[in-house]
């Protein structure tokens, strides 16, 4: 069995194995189907945040239920993230497959020389270099099958976590309509002249007292 055989599993009696440049470059346009996908749920991660944030104080339903959808599609995203990096793992595993077999190609010629230089080459040693690339190799299998098993995510959400952030966004709402009003409240001008001096009344009433007085007298 080839070395692709080994790594990636047999394609059936008679069947072509995979070309590894075919398979790396599906690898990449499905990385770039990705990340557009990350592009798009970003956008609807921020419309929903907005939505939830326009609603906060006026419907209640609405709200919850745009913080929902936004917790659906940050789910989504974290998939996405999981994916890519899975995807990412699995190419340059390829890539590195490929370029060891062209390697081991060059080797395989190299070594050729070398037993037509030296007839008395021991093979043994030959044989357990070999073995340590075959090991390698396997191990490299290993750790791209544990790293490709798809991780679960829980579909519940935390109704008390929902209700917390929306009256976050209902306070930070009322913050901002609290200061445009204190902006818009004129203060009062400062008087620019000065107050009245205060008349003589008492005065002038005792003055009338005395002259009543007087002409009482004279009568």
């Amino acid at each position: 069995m080839s070395l692709f055989g080994k790594l990636f599993g047999s394609s059936g009696k008679g069947g072509k194995s995979p070309n590894p440049q075919e398979a790396i470059q599906r690898l990449r346009e499905t990385e770039e189907m990705l990340t557009k996908k990350q592009e798009f749920l970003e956008k609807k991660i921020d419309q929903e945040l907005v939505t939830a944030k326009r609603n906060g104080t006026k419907n209640k339903r609405a709200a919850l239920q745009a913080l929902k959808r936004k917790k659906r599609y940050e789910k989504q995203l974290t998939q996405i993230d999981g994916t890519l990096s899975t995807i990412e793992f699995q190419r340059e595993a390829l890539e590195n497959a490929h370029t060891n077999t062209e390697i081991i190609k060059n080797m395989g010629f190299a070594a050729k020389a070398m037993k037509a230089a030296h007839d008395n080459m021991d093979i043994d040693k030959v044989d357990e270099l070999m073995q340590d690339i075959t090991e390698q190799q396997e191990i490299s299998r290993e750790i791209t099958d544990a790293i490709s098993k798809p991780v679960v995510f829980g579909e519940e959400f935390d109704e008390d976590e929902l209700l917390a952030e929306l009256e976050e966004l209902e306070q930070e709402e009322l913050d901002k309509n609290l200061l445009k009003i204190t902006d818009n409240v004129p203060l009062p001008n400062v008087p620019s002249t000065s107050l009245p001096a205060r008349p003589a009344k008492k005065k002038e009433e005792d003055e009338d007292d005395m002259k009543d007085l007087e002409a009482w007298a004279a009568n």
